[in-house]
């Protein structure tokens, strides 16, 4: 085990144990009731902009292909987050069934995503790959403010429909 891997496990034992970090979290931008950080929203909201921007500009696909899925460990490993580790920390301690609510949310958000770009390089007219894009990028934003109420623990027990489900009904349109 890395030393980071060691000190994260640290620190969400103690998160999990000591109720006086909620000032801690409140300052990295890590809710204290839930122990999930909105940073990681943003991992989607760049694919939702290269999306939008494919829709107008379809020389940006490339950029869109770039776009790379990542689990919430890895986008604050890979982040310059100030509170990177402590947010890792906070998410390992926090509520499984809350976490598990925002792990099927993103899952379902990367398969979008990746359906999509699929999609778009499977032989899709260069017409209708805006469409799509328009539309994929509208079910995302949907799917973000879903994960953001979980991470502001605004919701308890919404949960999208399964991945592949969304995405067939996404696709539908685009035949």
């Amino acid at each position: 085990m890395k030393y980071q891997d060691c000190a994260i496990a640290v620190q969400a034992a103690e998160i999990g144990s000591d109720r006086e970090t909620a000032p801690l979290l409140a300052d990295a931008n890590i809710n204290p009731s839930t122990g999930l950080a909105s940073d990681y929203l943003n991992h989607f909201n760049e694919a939702i902009m290269l999306l939008e921007m494919v829709a107008t500009c379809p020389d940006c696909l490339a950029d869109f292909h770039r776009w790379q899925a990542m689990s919430y460990r890895e986008h604050f490993l890979a982040s310059k987050f100030k509170g990177r580790e402590l947010a890792i920390a906070a998410y390992e301690a926090s509520d499984p069934a809350a976490r598990d609510r925002l792990d099927n949310l993103a899952s379902t958000m990367t398969t979008v995503i990746e359906t999509t770009r699929t999609t778009m390089t499977g032989g899709l007219s260069p017409h209708a790959s805006g469409p799509l894009a328009d539309r994929a990028a509208a079910w995302l934003k949907i799917l973000v403010i879903r994960a953001g109420a979980v991470i502001n623990g605004e919701i308890e027990a919404a949960q999208p429909g399964a991945p592949q489900a969304m995405v067939d009904q996404l696709m539908q349109r685009t035949a």
